[in-house]
């Protein structure tokens, strides 16, 4: 059990992965006992003489750890991680919230993309039905559609979704 002291407190953090390896740095995680989660989203890859489906890691070179100050060090002993996320000079870390709202989408009927472009934020807004009921996010123009952006703080990726008009609100 967790005491309230800062050392020993259980907090989500992102962490980058060398270039391909998030299923295998993912796996070492766990041999070594230590809580992770790799988002994962089923594609279809397209080769010369075939078509597949393939689970894709939802973003590239990143996966999560949920560690106290302590685990941290062997986090980066792992192989084919990289580094934590810092922001403001300090460690990233991402509430359970965000960790879970990652898990609802994917858990959802929606189409989702995965963006990496800095959107410029819009009007902000609830989903007040349906799986994603709940979750905030902010309107964009996309591609000439109505999308609802999640945006997720201390990560460099903004996750979009199609939701119907009449299943939002404004906040």
């Amino acid at each position: 059990m967790a005491s309230s002291s800062g050392t020993t407190k259980i907090k989500w953090y992102p962490v980058c992965t060398q270039s391909r390896a998030e299923k295998k740095a993912f796996k070492a995680l766990i041999d070594k006992g230590i809580e992770a989660y790799l988002p994962l989203q089923r594609q279809l890859k397209q080769w010369s003489d075939r078509k597949k489906w393939v689970e894709e890691p939802m973003f590239k070179s990143y996966l999560f750890v949920r560690v106290n100050e302590q685990q941290r060090s062997e986090v980066l002993m792992t192989t084919g991680i990289s580094r934590f996320i810092y922001f403001s000079g300090e460690i990233a870390a991402m509430p359970d919230r965000q960790i879970e709202t990652i898990k609802l989408l994917l858990a959802s009927p929606y189409e989702l993309n995965i963006t990496e472009e800095n959107l410029a934020p819009g009007e902000k807004i609830n989903i007040k039905a349906g799986a994603l009921k709940g979750i905030q996010g902010e309107i964009i123009e996309y591609k000439s559609q109505k999308q609802l952006l999640i945006r997720l703080e201390n990560l460099s990726h903004s996750i979009i979704v199609n939701v119907s008009a009449s299943l939002i609100e404004r906040i």
